[in-house]
């Protein structure tokens, strides 16, 4: 083994002294400034008639060691030649490094500030977990429903609507692509970022996940051959929250999650036990995509009832101000709504019921299905005329014979939707589809 240089050992101590921050190096520059001032008392002490004991000459060093400007009282030689030394040491180590050491810390401190790794102090809001394609169109559609979010906001007890998005890592770029969407733009400065991961508790402890009115999971970019899929994140994500719930004995938060897998629905529902609502993308999207196959232009339908901007919309109203009333005299009521059926819960989730019979009572503990312009019109008004009562009957299915409705379908390349795509085909059991 070769033997160390004392060079090599004295550098290797400097360097892991001065990694320690800024703070151990500010301590060492200080150290620096009254060693050099020390030594230049020392010099000029001998010289008696303006220097009468060790402190005043120190002193006479230190201020020529910071301060150029005291060159001109010095007189003799000696006493020039050190202060001139001093002067220049000064300008070294006193401005320098010093100013040099200062100025990168405060550029670190506000990278860190960039990144968002300061927690934030809210209540109330909507936590988006994770930066992804969908966050954006996501973020603005938060944004522009005005009148359903003022009264999500109400009954948060919350004055302004803060959308806060936890990113891998938050930085300039993407407040740049914030302030470029078009439902964004301005309203930028309501979306606060914070850098970190999902499964992390103090990234979760940064976006104040647990004091958050809802929490929205979209599902995470999952690259070609990973043998983690996005819906591993998610259930990671949701497992992470409830532990940090457990942690602080605190209520779990109300979560929205998106999953691509519709059979990891048991999963997610066993690893979150707070209220969570599961968006299936894969299989969701696989509908929306066979449903306009075989009724085209539905897609207009959709844009309108899934956009809350414009346009009719779905609304979803609790039955505690209808109970008793039945489907009918409801939609007698509303004359500007049609009432679409109602959610009935059963265990921890709902049993839907659309194009229910108009006879079917409303229960305080359904939710009403209604489709309208405005969700005021949802609302109660003496004022409006009631329409007559229209009487639904209990539908009847119809079946066809498939044999002439076969089509051939083209699928031009392969994803991870391309399976639940096949299999909504294959769902409908009155109709062959042959897929290439």
């Amino acid at each position: 083994m070769l033997p160390f240089r004392l060079i090599d050992r004295v550098k290797f101590l400097v360097e892991r002294q001065l990694v320690k921050g800024a703070g151990f190096q500010l301590l060492v520059v200080g150290v620096f400034i009254g060693l050099i001032s020390l030594i230049g008392g020392l010099l000029v002490l001998p010289l008696g008639d303006s220097f009468s004991d060790v402190g005043t000459a120190i002193w006479w060093a230190f201020l020529r060691l910071t301060d150029p400007g005291y060159l001109g009282d010095d007189v003799g030689t000696w006493q020039r030649f050190v202060s001139t030394m001093l002067t220049v040491s000064g300008y070294v180590v006193f401005m320098g490094t010093l100013v040099a050491i200062l100025t990168r810390w405060l550029i670190a401190k506000m990278a860190d500030l960039e990144r968002g790794l300061t927690p934030v102090t809210l209540k109330n809001h909507i936590v988006v977990l994770g930066w992804t394609s969908q966050t954006l169109p996501l973020l603005s559609e938060l944004l522009s429903s005005s009148g359903r979010m003022r009264r999500f906001l109400e009954k948060h007890d919350a004055q302004k609507l803060n959308l806060v998005v936890l990113s891998e890592d938050a930085s300039a770029e993407q407040v740049h692509e914030l302030r470029s969407e078009p439902g964004i733009r301005r309203r930028a400065r309501q979306i606060i970022l914070r850098s970190g991961s999902a499964i992390q508790p103090d990234a979760l402890h940064r976006v104040a996940c647990l004091d958050a009115a809802a929490v929205i999971v979209p599902s995470a970019s999952q690259g070609v051959g990973s043998l983690v899929t996005s819906d591993v994140e998610t259930v990671k994500a949701l497992l992470s929250i409830a532990a940090q719930a457990r942690q602080y004995q605190s209520s779990l938060p109300y979560v929205v999650a998106e999953i691509q897998d519709v059979r990891k629905l048991p999963v997610i529902e066993r690893a979150y036990p707070g209220e969570v609502e599961v968006v299936a993308g894969d299989a969701s999207i696989s509908s929306l995509i066979v449903q306009n196959i075989i009724h085209p232009g539905l897609s207009e339908v959709y844009n309108e009832l899934l956009t809350g901007s414009e346009g009719n919309s779905i609304y979803v109203r609790g039955g505690e101000s209808v109970a008793g009333l039945s489907l009918a005299e409801l939609a007698s009521a509303r004359p500007n709504v049609i009432v679409l059926g109602l959610l009935r819960p059963i265990g921890r989730g709902w049993d839907v019921r659309l194009v229910a019979p108009s006879a079917t009572r409303i229960e305080a503990n359904d939710r009403v299905i209604m489709m309208a312009r405005d969700y005021s019109e949802t609302e109660p008004n003496a004022k409006r005329p009631s329409l007559p009562p229209v009487d639904r009957l209990e539908p009847k299915v119809a079946v066809r014979n498939g044999a002439d409705l076969g089509q051939r379908v083209l699928v031009l390349g392969w994803n991870r939707r391309v399976p639940s795509l096949v299999a909504e085909f294959g769902s409908y059991s009155n109709q062959s589809f042959s897929l290439d």
